[in-house]
C-alpha cells in the first residue's frame, strides 16, 4: 500500500485547474555606449516607432486573445478522451482536465444542487435560487498538491455552513459527502471542517461567473486545503455519520488535506 504521506503523483493531475506559468529571465539591457557598426546597423526611427505600436496593439488585444484561448482549450478538452489537453496551460495560467471521458453542461434551466443525508430538510437549489442567497467573495492563493501556486485568485459564492444550516443537520451527522454531475468526482469533509467561513458553494471565480470547464455553473471551493478538495461540477451535499474518502482520497492523497500540513509537502499555508 502506498505510504500516504509520501503521495506519488499520478499520470492525471489531482488538482486540474491551474498551473502558473514560468519564470523567464529578461535579456540584459544593451550597452548604452556601444559604437552602432559594432553591434550591427543602428535601428531606424520608423522600425522602433513600428515596434512600439506593435507592443501596444497586444496590450489591448491580449484580453480578447486570452478569453478566446480560454474558450478554445475548454471545448477542446471536454471532447479529449487522451486528456493531453490538460498538460496545456493557456496564458491565464489555468489547464481544463477532468477524471471522466466526459462531463455534460448544466445551465440555470437544468442545474440542481440537492442537500440530502442526515438533515432534517433535504432539498435542492436551482442556480437562481443559489444565486439569490447572500455572496461571500474570498481571495486566497490556489495551491496544488502537485506543486504549482496562481496567487491571489477570486471565489465567490454562498458559505456552506449557511445551506447546512438551511437544511438543519442531524445531531448524529459528522461529515459530508460531496458529489458531482460529471458522475465520476467525489470530495469529502468533516462537518467542522465544512462551517469555516472560507469554505463556499461557489459560483464566481476571477470576478466571473464560472466557466463550464472550471467547474461551473457551481463548484465547491475549500480556501485552506489543496485545490483536489474544491470539487467542480458539483450537484450533491450529503450529511453522513463518518468521512467517506473522495475520489483521490481512494488513490493516495491525504483526506485531510490542509495546505503546508499535508501530503508529505511543507507549502506555505494558503489561510
Amino acid at each position: 500500500m502506498k505510504d500516504p504521506t509520501t503521495p506519488r503523483a499520478p499520470d492525471a493531475d489531482p488538482d486540474a485547474d491551474a498551473d502558473p506559468a514560468s519564470d523567464v529571465d529578461p535579456a540584459p539591457d544593451a550597452d548604452p555606449d556601444a559604437a552602432p557598426d559594432s553591434e550591427g546597423a543602428p535601428v531606424g526611427r520608423r522600425l522602433v516607432l513600428g515596434v512600439l505600436g506593435l507592443g501596444a496593439a497586444g496590450v489591448a488585444t491580449a484580453p480578447y486573445l486570452q478569453r478566446g484561448l480560454e474558450g478554445f482549450l475548454g471545448a477542446v478538452a471536454d471532447k479529449d478522451p487522451t486528456k493531453l489537453t490538460g498538460l496545456l496551460p493557456n496564458g491565464g495560467g489555468f489547464r481544463y482536465y477532468s477524471v471522466a471521458a466526459s462531463v455534460p453542461r448544466r445551465t440555470a434551466a437544468d442545474y440542481r444542487l440537492t442537500v440530502d443525508g442526515l438533515v432534517e430538510r433535504p432539498g435542492s437549489y436551482t442556480l437562481d435560487a443559489l444565486r439569490a442567497l447572500p455572496q461571500t467573495r474570498v481571495v486566497r492563493d490556489v495551491q496544488c498538491v502537485t506543486g504549482w501556486r496562481v496567487p491571489g485568485t477570486a471565489f465567490e459564492g454562498v458559505t456552506l455552513s449557511a445551506l447546512l444550516d438551511a437544511a438543519g443537520v442531524r445531531p448524529e451527522a459528522r461529515a459530508i459527502r460531496f458529489t458531482c454531475f460529471d458522475g465520476t468526482y467525489s470530495e469529502s469533509l468533516t462537518l467542522d471542517q465544512a462551517r469555516r467561513s472560507d469554505v463556499l458553494v461557489c459560483l464566481r471565480m476571477q470576478d466571473k461567473p464560472l466557466s463550464h470547464a472550471h467547474g461551473g455553473p457551481v463548484r465547491l471551493y475549500v480556501a485552506p486545503m489543496y485545490f483536489y478538495k474544491s470539487a467542480k461540477w458539483l450537484s450533491g451535499i450529503s450529511l453522513t455519520r463518518e468521512v467517506r474518502p473522495g475520489y483521490w482520497e481512494e488513490r493516495g492523497y491525504d483526506v485531510d488535506a490542509w495546505v503546508g500540513r499535508s501530503n508529505g509537502r511543507d507549502d506555505t499555508p494558503t489561510v
